[in-house]
C-alpha cells in the first residue's frame, strides 16, 4: 500500500467511525498522582542506586544545586521530576533498561 491509499484509507474509515459503521478501539489509563517525596526520600534513593549528587542532577536533568536544595529541604521537586524520581524510587533498573546509567 503506498501513501496515498494508506491516507484514503484512515479518510474512509474515520468517515465510516463518524456515520457510526465502526466503532474505534479504546484504551483506559489510570495515572496515579504524584507521590509526596521528602528530603530524607530523595537521599535515600540517590544513595541506593550510588549516585552522587552531581550525577543524580544529570540523571533527573537538574542542576546540582538543585538537588541540594531537595536533600536539604529548602526546595521540593515538583511534576516531571517527582514523577521521575518515584519512578526511579520503584524500580532502580528503570536507569539501566532505559540507557541512563551504565
Amino acid at each position: 500500500m503506498n501513501v496515498f491509499e494508506s491516507i484514503m484509507t484512515g479518510l474512509n474509515e474515520a468517515v465510516e467511525y463518524e456515520k457510526g459503521n465502526l466503532t474505534a478501539k479504546k484504551t483506559t489509563i489510570t495515572v496515579e498522582p504524584l507521590p509526596e517525596i521528602s528530603a530524607e526520600d530523595i537521599k535515600n534513593i540517590r544513595n541506593e542506586i550510588g549516585l552522587t549528587q552531581s550525577m543524580f542532577a544529570a540523571v533527573i536533568g537538574v542542576s546540582v544545586k538543585t538537588v541540594e536544595a531537595w536533600e536539604a529541604g529548602t526546595n521540593r521537586p515538583i511534576g516531571p521530576a517527582r514523577r521521575m524520581i518515584s519512578l526511579i524510587q520503584f524500580n532502580p533498573d528503570i536507569l539501566k533498561v532505559c540507557h541512563v546509567i551504565n
